[in-house]
This record gives structure tokens, C-alpha cells and sequence, in this order.
């Protein structure tokens, strides 16, 4: 029977660990498979004596060894608390310890080759809080994608959260609220008292029996609040899949996500799941998020929420039961448009790692690479804590050339970095400190391969087919996925934390990136065309081209002849080339922008006119208009200018109407900025940002992103606007800088143009 692990843990039960899995069989039934199971690490056979004075184990020698092809033995305990303790006894006396910091869980599934989903084979039994619960069961790999039962959940309360007012649940049929309540209401279970609409949340959790639980903010306030009362009325908190009780770990800052552990299910934030699926909005509440995907908005708004929930608890109960349970309905069909659930089953599924942890990319590759490994016959040194604070060596990014182009070509890189570690086989344990042997493929910054099938370029060509069959299959789902952990990898060997962690062999793969740009420009440039800029893993070619057609031929032919060289180039190291160079686009029209007061070009600041399906657009790189520090109002105006400037338009009427507009106060919906707080507004004491004078001005910061405007007493909060706007600001802050940077390529400036004082029209001379 294939099934799905949607969370694994261990317990000790008469003095025996036993790692316990629960999840989803394909049969749609809910399943725990318990396993006798004892805890190991490896050290030096020639350390094992020394080891025994300090420790009781049991010794199993094997093949295993180090890196450096020293033999290693296995030594094993019978409770995971006794590696901690044995590991610190150890390292005081130097004694190595390898793969001493694997998790208990983890080690169990490198163990069994599983990685998310299983075959289990066994006689079961019926459970109390399962449908089958396995002991001792036969486990071996399976290519299975489940479907999980996710339950959606919201609550009312009052403006204090101190009343509970009501909870929705949505749960594929089932959507119903538990509401303290006196009336017939529509779509809801009516209860006396608090107490009984807890116990009868209590009950249907474990009847619904889903596997992931979520909803918005949901274990900062919402199970905050459950769990408080709970405890009030001392209900046991066990709403997961056994009797062991559930946990909040509540975090008092932003930047670090509150988290759960309700055994048997797993707890997943709408919000997180955003985050990790590197899905970006605006302010993150449920309201944005429900305009964005689904046009749709909330039954009671933002302006003075709290009071209107309290009034319809008094006055209109349906309202707030409708608007109760359309909440947790927005958040299931957010999650079904965005298929972010979809997505993180598919990371785990890639890597092994439980659906809470996927964006964790170091125990990622560490899941995948210590597996191969093993195979391999060898283990990996345990993971230290980091404190190497020496920069990596970022990308190749050429001087640009400022100025506005008809038909610029880009080519680009496919996948860099996991090209460049597959070609020269950037790899852990490929790696040669000192440089000394034979065969060796020396990176342009002196770190030292071997020449042979490396693990993490093997993972990376797994990883690189399974996305060719994704596309092949149509499954855009399935290739994001493995996109997100291959492009990975590089800032996890760069990270101090890896264990992996060196700085030689994170800068050979920045380092043979500058190469490859370089001579992929110089290629270029023995063809005739001119490089005006080039990225981490692009270049941007002036084609002196004629026409769309003609552009889009001389960017096919370029990317043909780059490819030919490296083809030859990458025989010089006796290894398969898997660089490739392809035609991207062509701009239509192309601006450079030069750097804010003086002439060099930008960076990684560019606009163009694209042309796709048949229609144009305006595409930007780094500029104000994709920022979203930038408010609406300068968006707005960059969009508008581009337009007009990419079409040979005036544009001088334009920007002069647009001043006087915003000082009659017409565009004043447009004037917000959104900043992110980096850390705790109290943290800030060197300087002070306007967000965060904002931020301190609030009585509750209820987000890391701060909505503010500037008024002639300084930035305000939204929630609380009590001056004039300062439109001076706005039009020498957001709007000069942005119409000074196209207009500086004809020899005019913003003042001049809203003073009169110049009589050039733009493309009338």
C-alpha cells in the first residue's frame, strides 16, 4: 500500500525507541507505521577504545570512511539523548565525530531510501485515532504523489481576543461554525457556551481527521487563542492523531516564524506558504491575497474591523457567521489557485524533508547528497556551527553602456551555476584541499577537483531529467519545484552553516561564472556585435539589426557559435559540456539607465519593449516600477514615460500635468510607500528610516511590511494620517528622479521642463 509520511517522529516506550510515521495511505485512510529503531554515528576505528572509556556503545564495523579514505566504524546507542551527550565527551577529547547531528527521524528515512512517500507492507490493526496502525512493517521506496485532507480554519473574536466568538472549518464538504449563539443560523452548529464551542472544535478535528491544518496568521493568533482557552477551561489540547498533547512555539518577532507540533498532522500558514513559494504581495494579509488570486474581497473590510465583527456578534450573527466561514473558504481556494500545497508535497517529495521544513535548503541537500554518499561507502564529517564571515565572490557583472537602443539581444545562461558544477564537477567530495594528485580540474581560483562522477553534479543531472520529463509532462508544478532546489545549491555551499562549507569551492563556481561571461562576450564580440552589458549569467548584444525577424536570426546564429566554443573549450578538462547559452529575447526598444548623478551605466537596472503573443510590454529589471519601496504614484509615472518614450511620444506635457495633478491633490490614492522592517522597530538606534518612525507611531504593529505617507510632519502610518500631504516630497522624491533619468538622454532635465525654460521638444528636433 503506497503512502504519503506527513509527520515523523519517535518515542521511547519501555525503554525501547521506536520511530513513529504518520500520514495518508492511497487509499484515502489515515495511517501510523511504528518502527523499533536505535540511534547511530560514526568514528575512527582506531578512536574506538579511546570512545569506550568515555561511553557504552555497541561497535559494527563496516566499509564506511571519511573523505580522506580513513576507516570508519559504526557505533550505536540505544536513545537519542546518549548521541548528544557521547558527542561532546568525544570532540573534548578529539576524538571525530561523523554524522553525530543528523536528526533521529531523518537517519531513520535515509536508513529505509525513503524520501517522502513509501510502500508499506504488513498486517495492521485498527486505531482509536487511525484508521490503521502499522508495527514493524516492511518499508521500501514509491514514486507517490498524495492527496491530503487539508482543513482550513478561522476565528472571531472580540477587539481584546479575549471572547471567542466563533470558528469556521473548511474541510472538503464540511463547512460549517461553531458559534456561541441562542438563533437558527445558516451554515452553523450552534452552542451555549465558549466552553462547549471548544470541546466541539475539539471533537471535529479528530472526526475530520485532516492531514494539514491552515489558515491566515494562524498559530499567532488563531491557536493562540485556542490554545488559551483550552488550557482555561482545561480542555486536553490533543488535536492531533494520538493523545500526546499539542505545542505552540510562539516567536515575539517577525522575522522568525512561529511554529506548531500537533503529532500526526502538520500545521502550515497560508502566510509561510506564500513566503516559501516565493510568492510576493504587498502586505500579506488575507484580503490582499484574496484580491490578487481571486478578484474577490472580504464581507467585512479593513477600515474598523474590529468593530464591525463585534457589532455583528451583537446584531447580525449570520453576517459574521457568512463572513467567518468565507474567510477560511478564501484561504482553501488561495491555496488551491496558487497550488502552493501542491508545490511544498512536491519539495518533500524531491528531498525527503517533512512539509514544515522544506524551505530548509542546507538539510535539503544534506538529505539528498549524505544518501549518495552512503552508497558510495562514505559519511560526511558532522555539522559545525559557522562563523566564517569572509564574503563569496559574487557574479561576473559587466560595465553597461548607458543609452537607448533599437533590437537588443539577450542571451542567457540556462542554469548557470548547476551547469558550471556539472561541467567541472564542483562537488564535497570531489574536493581537494591541497591541490596534490593527479587528474585534478583546476578552477580559475586555484580550488582543485578530481576528475570523476561527483555526487552533487550526479544529483544535480537527476534532478535536471526529472525537470526535462516535468516539462515534457506538462506538470509546471513538478519543474518549479526542482528549479527552487537546484538553484539551491550554490547558497548552500556558500553558507557558513553547510556542512559542506568551504570558501575555496563556493568562489570556483562564482569564479568560472565571471569566466564564462567573459568569453561568451568576447565570442560575441569576434562576431561583430557589441556586449553593452552583462550579467551573472546573461549578456545584452546591439544586433544593428532592421527589423524583429532580422534581430531574432542574428540572436540564434550568436547563441549557436558561443555554444560551439564552449563545446571546444570544455575539452581542455577532458569532461562533458553542459553549458549552454540560449537566444531569450529581443528588446524592441532598450534603455540603459546611467547611475543616479553621474555618466556610468547601471546594474542590474534596465527597461525594454517586448513583444509576446503578438502584443508589446513594457518589461523592467531593478527599476522603480518592480519595487516595492516605490510607491504607485511613481510606478505609475515610470510606466507612463517609458511608454511614451519607447514609442517616440512628447513627454513634456505629460510630466507637467502629472505635477499639477498631484499638488490638486487627484492622485493622493497613489501616495503610499510599503517598507519592510528588517528587524524589531525598537532595534533601530543608529538611524531612523521613515517606515520605522511610522512603524512606532502604531499602537499594535500587526506586519513586517509598514503602508505609510509622507506629510509636511513627517511619514504616518496609514492607520493614522493626521497632517497635510507633503507634495513637494512626492515630486521631488518620486517623480524628478525618474523623469531626470530618461530625460538626461536628450539633453534636458526635470526642472527646466516644469520651469519652461527649454523649448525642445524630445523627438520634434
Amino acid at each position: 500500500m503506497k503512502a504519503f509520511i506527513v509527520y515523523p517522529t519517535y518515542r521511547i516506550v519501555e525503554d525501547v525507541t521506536k520511530v513513529y510515521l504518520f500520514g495518508r495511505l492511497e487509499n484515502g485512510e489515515s495511517f501510523l507505521s511504528i518502527h523499533d529503531y536505535k540511534p547511530y554515528f560514526y568514528i575512527k576505528k582506531s578512536d574506538v577504545a579511546k570512545a569506550l572509556e568515555l561511553e557504552t556503545f555497541i561497535v559494527e564495523e563496516g566499509v564506511k570512511k571519511d573523505f580522506n579514505d580513513v576507516e570508519l566504524v559504526k557505533i550505536i546507542f540505544n536513545f537519542p539523548k546518549q548521541i548528544g551527550d557521547a558527542r561532546r565527551k568525544f570532540e573534548d577529547k578529539s576524538i571525530v565525530c561523523y554524522e553525530a547531528d543528523l536528526r533521529f527521524v531523518m537517519l531513520f528515512m535515509m536508513d529505509n531510501g525513503i524520501l517522502g512517500s513509501t510502500d508499506i507492507d504488513g498486517e495492521y490493526k485498527k486505531g482509536n485515532y487511525v484508521d490503521r496502525i502499522y508495527e514493524n512493517p516492511k518499508l521500501t521506496p514509491a514514486a507517490y504523489f498524495p492527496k491530503l485532507k487539508v482543513l482550513s480554519l478561522d476565528i472571531e473574536t472580540d477587539m481584546k481576543a479575549e471572547k471567542l466568538f466563533s470558528i469556521s472549518m473548511v474541510c472538503d464538504d464540511f463547512k460549517q461554525v461553531i458559534i456561541q449563539s441562542d438563533k437558527n443560523l445558516n451554515n452553523a452548529i450552534v452552542v451555549d457556551s465558549e466552553k462547549k464551542l471548544v470541546e466541539t472544535f475539539r471533537e471535529k478535528v479528530k472526526e475530520l481527521d485532516p492531514d494539514i491544518i491552515t489558515g491566515w496568521n494562524l498559530i499567532d493568533f488563531d491557536f493562540k487563542v485556542i490554545e488559551a482557552k483550552f488550557k482555561s477551561y482545561k480542555i486536553p489540547f490533543d488535536l492531533g492523531r494520538t493523545e500526546w498533547p499539542c505545542s505552540l512555539r510562539l516567536e515575539a518577532s517577525f522575522f522568525k516564524d512561529s511554529s506548531a507540533d500537533f503529532p500526526g498532522r502538520m500545521l502550515l500558514d497560508g502566510i509561510h506558504l506564500m513566503k516559501s513559494s516565493f510568492i510576493k504581495l504587498d502586505d500579506y494579509k488575507l484580503a490582499t491575497a484574496a484580491e490578487e488570486f481571486l478578484g474577490e474581497e472580504k464581507l467585512i473590510g479593513e477600515a474598523s474591523k474590529g468593530e464591525d465583527i463585534e457589532n455583528a456578534y451583537k446584531n447580525n450573527q449570520q453576517l459574521l457567521v457568512d463572513y467567518n466561514l468565507k474567510d477560511s473558504q478564501l484561504v482553501i481556494d488561495i491555496i488551491d489557485k496558487t497550488k502552493v500545497i501542491d508545490l511544498t508535497i512536491q519539495r518533500s517529495l524531491l528531498t525527503g524533508m517533512q512539509l514544515d521544513k522544506v524551505k530548509s535548503s542546507i538539510a535539503s541537500l544534506d538529505s539528498l547528497y549524505l544518501r549518495e554518499l552512503r552508497k558510495r561507502g562514505y559519511v560526511a564529517y558532522s555539522a559545525k556551527k559557522g562563523d566564517d564571515e569572509t564574503r563569496i565572490k559574487g557574479g561576473f557583472v559587466q560595465e553597461s553602456k548607458p543609452g537607448i537602443y533599437d533590437y537588443i539581444l539577450v542571451l542567457d545562461f540556462k542554469s548557470l551555476y548547476p551547469s558550471i558544477m556539472r561541467t567541472f564537477n564542483i562537488d564535497p567530495w570531489s574536493f581537494v584541499e591541497d591541490c596534490k594528485g593527479e587528474n585534478l580540474i583546476t578552477a580559475p581560483n586555484g580550488a582543485c577537483f578530481r576528475n570523476q562522477d561527483g555526487i552533487l553534479p550526479m544529483i544535480l543531472q537527476q534532478l535536471w531529467d526529472q525537470r526535462d520529463k516535468a516539462k515534457l509532462e506538462k506538470n509546471p508544478l513538478a519543474s518549479q519545484a526542482i528549479k527552487i532546489h537546484m538553484n539551491s545549491f550554490f547558497g548552500v555551499l556558500a553558507n557558513p552553516t553547510c556542512r559542506f562549507f568551504s570558501l575555496k569551492m563556493a568562489n570556483a563556481i562564482t569564479h568560472f561564472g565571471q569566466a564564462i561571461i567573459k568569453m561568451a562576450t568576447e565570442e560575441t564580440k569576434k562576431l561583430g556585435y557589441e556586449v553593452i552589458y552583462g550579467d551573472t549569467d546573461s549578456i545584452f548584444v546591439k544586433s544593428n539589426a532592421e527589423s524583429y525577424d532580422d534581430a531574432k536570426k542574428i540572436g540564434e546564429k550568436v547563441a549557436v557559435s558561443v555554444n560551439e566554443f564552449f563545446t571546444n573549450y570544455v575539452k581542455n578538462y577532458n569532461r562533458k559540456n553542459f553549458l549552454e547559452i540560449q537566444f531569450e529575447k529581443t528588446f524592441k526598444v532598450f534603455m540603459m539607465p546611467k547611475v543616479r548623478h553621474g555618466d556610468a551605466g547601471s546594474k542590474k537596472r534596465y527597461a525594454g519593449l517586448l513583444m509576446k503573443d503578438g502584443k508589446e510590454k513594457i518589461d523592467f529589471t531593478g527599476m522603480e516600477f518592480v519595487r516595492r519601496d516605490w510607491t504607485d504614484l511613481a510606478k505609475d509615472f515610470q510606466l507612463e514615460i517609458f511608454d511614451r518614450i519607447f514609442h517616440k511620444k512628447e513627454i513634456t506635457e505629460y510630466v507637467k500635468q502629472y505635477v499639477k495633478d498631484i499638488k490638486a491633490g487627484k492622485l493622493d490614492n497613489k501616495l503610499v510607500y510599503r517598507k519592510s522592517l528588517r528587524k524589531d522597530e525598537t532595534a533601530y538606534t543608529k538611524t531612523t528610516p521613515p517606515h520605522v518612525k511610522a512603524a512606532r507611531m502604531l499602537d499594535k504593529i500587526d506586519s513586517y511590511i509598514i503602508s505609510y505617507v509622507m506629510t509636511i510632519d513627517g511619514p504616518q502610518p496609514i492607520q493614522k494620517i493626521k497632517a497635510k500631504i507633503d507634495y513637494d516630497h512626492y515630486i521631488d522624491k518620486q517623480v524628478k528622479p525618474l523623469a531626470d533619468a530618461v530625460l538626461v538622454f536628450f539633453d534636458q532635465n526635470f526642472d527646466d521642463l516644469i520651469k519652461g525654460q527649454t523649448q525642445k521638444t524630445l523627438f520634434g528636433y
